[in-house]
């Protein structure tokens, strides 16, 4: 039995895997079930039950953490850096940015924020969570 959970989580790595290299792309539940090798609602009841959120809202979360760096990083504008990581509307991706970091693209460019620690620590520190989108959904 341990061995074929150990096989399925391989699978759900795999695919998680293929989202982290693909985020800017087009991308759907079918495909990602392929490369786990299971079905379409098994694929989403494992990934959850796995890494804590639907493949859709990782795929979510990934582009907006890349959205994140190139807002802090570069002079583009917010349209151009939302159609690089891969949402169709400036619409979708400023209301999944306000929900999963709690500002507006806007707001969080005009922080400026400056990291003087290793990479490590910034990038752990920035990584949007689902802990932080509980919180605000309760009211904390």
């Amino acid at each position: 039995m341990a061995r074929a959970v150990e096989e399925l989580n391989r699978r759900m790595l795999r695919a998680r895997d293929a989202i982290d290299r693909s985020y800017s792309r087009p991308l759907d539940v079918s495909d990602l079930s392929q490369v786990a090798h299971v079905s379409e609602a098994h694929f989403i009841r494992t990934f959850k039950s796995t890494f804590g959120e639907t493949p859709h809202r990782y795929l979510q979360r990934r582009r907006v953490e890349r959205a994140m760096f190139l807002l802090r990083e570069t002079p583009r504008s917010v349209t151009d850096i939302c159609l690089d990581v891969g949402f169709g509307s400036l619409g979708t991706f400023s209301r999944t940015f306000t929900d999963i970091v709690g500002e507006t693209p806007t707001e969080y460019r005009s922080r400026k924020l400056v990291f003087a620690v290793p990479t490590c620590f910034s990038m752990s520190w920035t990584r949007p969570s689902s802990f932080g989108e509980a919180r605000a959904k309760n009211g904390a």
